[in-house]
């Protein structure tokens, strides 16, 4: 598998957000070519702010790997992470992060702050942008589309 076959997964752990009013985001962890931790956007279902879909698909994946350093991991997310998953991958060694769609607004892999690669930070992220960012895009807008109606 690659980058676009583990970003279609994060699409469809994206989907399964809408069911319960989350925004669609989706997000899955991948461990020598095995998806280890998935999560997709549950902060309304859960009442929780910080149930972002990249922080569920790391906790899995350290559940699973028994660790928190997750410094053999890359992650894909339908959305480039905030702040707060930002700091979350920095703080867990993640080596890679690949995410489909540009978040102008709290974009925090270099849109509006760069957290993952900050040379005061104890760990730098590689980053990969854009992988079917349309197809993560027209979700998103589709969602807030029907939103707004």
């Amino acid at each position: 598998m690659n980058d676009f076959d583990f970003m279609r997964l994060a699409l469809a752990e994206a989907e399964k957000a809408i069911a319960a009013g989350d925004a669609p985001i989706g997000a899955v962890a991948v461990h020598q070519g095995s998806v280890i931790g998935a999560g997709c956007n549950r902060r309304e279902a859960d009442s929780d702010p910080t149930a972002h879909a990249e922080m569920i698909a790391l906790r899995a994946a350290a559940a699973r790997l028994g660790r928190w350093r997750l410094d053999d991991v890359t992650l894909y997310s339908t959305l480039e992470p905030c702040p707060m998953c930002a700091g979350a991958l920095v703080m867990a060694r993640v080596p890679r992060l690949v995410y489909a769609a540009l978040e102008p607004k709290t974009g925090a892999a270099g849109s509006v702050v760069d957290l993952l690669r900050h040379p005061g930070l104890p760990h730098r992220v590689d980053v990969f942008a854009g992988v079917l960012a349309e197809e993560a895009a027209a979700l998103l807008q589709s969602f807030f589309n029907q939103l707004r109606e």
